[in-house]
């Protein structure tokens, strides 16, 4: 077939028309694709929140306030939500330089641990729908990363869940602009599983999860040692040997937490519990050497650095340097004469 030469005026017509079937296509294609999201349609998950044994099939978390994102800030406004909720008073736009990076125009989940470290409270990571019932029927809300958009044009978005009900097939979640917005279960999952079903809770370091477990836990805690909060991370051990008594590690972070409040009876005590729970590592034994060398109980403090440098191990250098340092401290004796 021949085509005749268009006019200028009717190739823009004809380019015009072209343009906007175009945009037609793509729009619809869009729309069709967002349904498929939201209906939890094709290849995306089509199932309902899985019930957990022992847990409600409805939960509420009383006392989560809201806080209206401005554009870009999810993450300093979701983690301003639970910050307050554990009971410390912050504003979002004091969390922004904390956590959000202008290069990203977003905040990394890095942040907001960092972030909740640092305001005293354990940041514990979860995973999957059964922890995140499990913790709102315990009380606890939960920071969720979310994806609004699709995998290939992803639009990430922090959101506070601090509810559901599964007869309903809802979540409840404090989000962008709207305070209580109830989401339908399969839609959540599907914007959901795009983060690998990530979430976050912020707690007073006194009250542990209630899908706590011992190694996470104590991982979490450790991350208060590594920012100076010496007083929130001896709370967090505590509260892990009322869960877990026969806990190694539990008791040697207490007794290193104490020690550094200063706490020299509490931190001796930790420690002596760390030597009975392993009476062969070497560690619990040098850090009570020190202690007691602190608390001016020389005869005690060399016996357990003695038994330090003859348990070995890879840290036998650093045994050896307490001892010889314990033995260096001048005796009562010989303090008295040098006042003379």
């Amino acid at each position: 077939m021949f085509f005749p030469l268009l006019s200028p005026n009717a190739k823009r017509q004809a380019q015009s028309r072209f343009l906007q079937a175009g945009n037609r296509v793509i729009a619809g294609l869009l729309f069709l694709t967002l349904l498929l999201v939201l209906s939890g349609c094709g290849v995306l998950s089509t199932r309902s929140l899985p019930q957990p044994p022992n847990v409600p099939g409805k939960a509420m978390v009383a006392g989560v306030p809201f806080f209206a994102q401005d554009e870009l800030q999810c993450g300093p406004a979701a983690l301003a939500m639970a910050l307050q909720w554990s009971g410390v008073v912050v504003q979002p736009s004091e969390l922004t330089p904390e956590v959000f990076s202008p290069g990203l125009k977003g905040s990394l989940q890095s942040a907001l641990l960092g972030s909740a470290r640092r305001h005293g409270r354990v940041g514990y990571p979860i995973t999957g729908s059964e922890a995140l019932l499990a913790e709102v029927a315990a009380g606890h809300p939960v920071i969720v990363l979310v994806n609004l958009a699709f995998s290939w044009y992803p639009k990430w978005h922090y959101g506070v869940v601090i509810g559901y009900d599964q007869e309903r097939g809802e979540v409840l979640l404090h989000s962008g602009l709207t305070a209580n917005e109830h989401l339908g279960s399969r839609v959540f999952l599907n914007i959901w599983q795009r983060s690998e079903y990530w979430g976050l809770l912020v707690l007073p370091p006194e009250r542990l999860p209630a899908s706590a477990e011992e190694g996470l836990w104590l991982e979490a805690v450790a991350g208060l040692e590594r920012t100076g909060q010496w007083q929130g991370a001896a709370a967090g051990y505590s509260a892990a040997l009322k869960r877990w008594p026969e806990s190694f590690a539990a008791w040697l972070g207490l007794g290193n937490s104490r020690y550094s409040l200063r706490e020299l009876a509490g931190s001796a005590e930790a420690f002596r519990r760390a030597t009975l729970l392993q009476p062969e590592n070497g560690i619990p034994f040098n850090n009570l050497a020190q202690v007691l060398d602190k608390q001016g109980k020389r005869q005690e403090a060399l016996a357990a650095a003695q038994r330090a440098v003859d348990l070995g191990g890879p840290l036998i250098d650093n045994f050896r340097q307490t001892l010889e340092e314990i033995k260096a401290q001048p005796t009562p004796n010989n303090k008295l004469q040098r006042k003379k």
